[in-house]
């Protein structure tokens, strides 16, 4: 009996998931997942005459979204620090460009959505009119995050397909060619992952945009819709997160 609990408890994976809990960011991705997933299932409930299991899965999806926003308090600054060093760095103006824009707009949707846990909290008070406000005004800000991130991507698809055709017509092939031939494989391999990793989070954006366009009313979808997109765009960044953390080589695309 100890030996097979012994087996489960120090299972790698166990390690790995703990490895993964443990951080800040692989919480909040976690609680993403689980947030719409509640959205999408308590409309689903819903549309079949279930409002009983519905408010349970709505009050669920309300408290993961207000803990996440506690979660971020810190973050506007990081994507102030992210946002001047994109300044100061060198590189395609375009890619440059649309990564500050990003990295700002992230700052000032989490700058807002913390005046709306502030508010939520009963720390500060805010009329419902300027709660209603802010609301959009974080919303807005996350959108044109969303869409600096799609052009940003669209660039840099387009500068990595270049360098990938360039590497391509600089075959050269012969004997004497062997170490140059070595090191453009190892070459088109980087420059495969980046082209995967760029087509990854162009998905995950095309997802999340719906949420945020939905919020301001500029597209008319229901909730299921909305928490659908929100639930595959946030297991697909839980997914990356978990590489990430615990070092693990797998394809995204």
């Amino acid at each position: 009996m100890t030996t097979i609990a012994s087996q489960v408890i120090l299972h790698p994976y166990v390690s790995q998931s703990l490895k993964f809990g443990s951080s800040n960011v692989g919480r909040d991705k976690l609680y993403r997942t689980i947030q719409y997933f509640s959205r999408f299932l308590a409309w689903f409930l819903l549309s079949r005459g279930n409002k009983i299991a519905a408010a349970r899965w709505t009050a669920l999806k309300s408290h993961l979204g207000t803990g996440r926003k506690l979660m971020r308090l810190g973050k506007p600054v990081e994507h102030l620090q992210a946002a001047l060093r994109a300044a100061s760095s060198t590189g395609e103006v375009g890619e440059q460009v649309t990564t500050i824009g990003r990295q700002l707009a992230y700052f000032g949707y989490l700058a807002y959505d913390a005046a709306l846990w502030a508010n939520t909290a009963k720390f500060i008070t805010l009329k419902p009119s300027t709660a209603e406000k802010v609301t959009k005004t974080s919303n807005r800000f996350w959108l044109a995050g969303i869409l600096f991130s799609i052009t940003h991507g669209l660039l840099k698809a387009g500068r990595l397909a270049q360098d990938a055709k360039k590497l391509r017509n600089s075959e050269t092939w012969g004997e004497k060619d062997l170490g140059d031939q070595a090191q453009r494989e190892v070459r088109q391999l980087a420059l495969e992952n980046l082209r995967a990793d760029t087509r990854y989070q162009f998905i995950i954006d095309l997802l999340d945009i719906w949420i945020p366009a939905s919020n301001l009313g500029l597209v008319n979808v229901n909730d299921g819709i909305v928490g659908f997109a929100g639930f595959i765009s946030s297991l697909m960044g839980l997914r990356a997160q978990w590489l990430a953390i615990n070092n693990i080589n797998g394809k995204k695309n």
